[in-house]
């Protein structure tokens, strides 16, 4: 798919994945990115990528602006081709926070983030606009701030939402991914992948992070965890089933199987939760586990293990909220 003219994209949360895809989204569009715990260094001194697939030391510098308002400012009147939100899905706050740069019936709002039902309030609250939905596979790390660590894989599933929906703002927006050099599939529904990747999600997402351990120590810490992972798995494939999207076991055995294969070369994954508790920031507890503890018990699902990690993550993003603002 060819572009008459560059797109103008806002990324909306420049943390570890968002950078990468700056970086590649700069290559073909007009890019500007809304940073704010890391704006001061993105200023200054712009970003710096290590990564195992696109090469290490990779330096640039976007144009940073600290909020949307500002990004408008700068826009002059022109509107965003697209929105790329890859800040953590927190309900009812970016809705609000992306309203001055959201041209109704001409920007496309494409959230690149984790968890399930995370794209209805984004229909509420831009009845006009196309949403896109994607699944993102890309691990990686910003530590120091501007420093990104990425590892081997980058890959996005994108689809409209929902699905019935005109597929044409997704599958232009997946030509850009391409274009640019990343890895993009269209898909014509894409709540599936965002099931099956749910599966890693709310699993290692709360126990890494409550337990302050990479996946592959917490598989090594005893002969209980391989079970007890396997265990909450299932029950998010029995949830995803009664949504009407069907997982295999083989499936679910193949998610916990890329932990197991991590285990001999001690390449354990901090999955983002993890780095939010290390760093002093809220997790993104009722996007992947809230939603899908409440989707099972809508069906009658039994879903005790995912219930008391749901417990047990809400109570330390609590406590995390409390200590940000204190």
């Amino acid at each position: 798919m060819a572009f008459e003219m560059r797109p103008k994209v806002l990324l909306f949360g420049a943390g570890s994945v968002g950078t990468v895809y700056l970086w590649l989204l700069s290559k073909v569009a007009d890019t500007t990115a809304v940073c704010r715990s890391n704006y001061e260094v993105a200023k200054r001194d712009g970003f710096i990528i290590n990564s195992s697939i696109f090469g290490q030391g990779i330096r640039f510098r976007p144009e940073v602006v600290r909020d949307c308002e500002e990004a408008a400012t700068k826009a002059a009147g022109a509107a965003y081709d697209y929105i790329v939100v890859c800040s953590k899905a927190i309900p009812g706050v970016v809705p609000k926070l992306l309203a001055p740069v959201v041209t109704p019936g001409k920007t496309a709002i494409v959230l690149v983030q984790n968890g399930v039902g995370i794209e209805q309030e984004y229909m509420d609250t831009f009845e006009s606009n196309p949403i896109i939905s994607a699944v993102v596979y890309l691990p990686a790390t910003q530590r120091p701030g501007g420093i990104i660590k990425h590892g081997e894989v980058e890959k996005l599933q994108i689809g409209a939402f929902p699905a019935s929906a005109s597929s044409e703002s997704a599958k232009a927006f997946a030509a850009l991914v391409q274009i640019a050099g990343g890895t993009a599939e269209f898909c014509h529904d894409v709540q599936p992948q965002r099931w099956f990747k749910l599966l890693v999600n709310a699993s290692w997402n709360p126990i890494c992070a409550l337990s302050l351990s990479k996946d592959t120590a917490v598989l090594e810490s005893c002969n209980e965890a391989t079970p007890v992972l396997l265990a909450v798995m299932m029950e998010i494939r029995d949830i995803a089933e009664a949504h009407g999207y069907k997982i295999s076991k083989e499936q679910v055995e193949f998610q916990l199987g890329r932990a197991q294969a991590r285990i001999p070369t001690q390449a354990g994954i901090e999955p983002s939760m993890l780095q939010d508790v290390q760093t002093g920031r809220r997790i993104e507890v009722e996007a992947i586990v809230g939603n899908t503890v409440r989707m099972g018990k809508s069906k009658g699902i039994k879903c005790d293990r995912l219930e008391m990690l749901y417990v047990l993550a809400k109570s330390l993003d609590l406590h995390l909220g409390r200590q940000l603002s204190a």
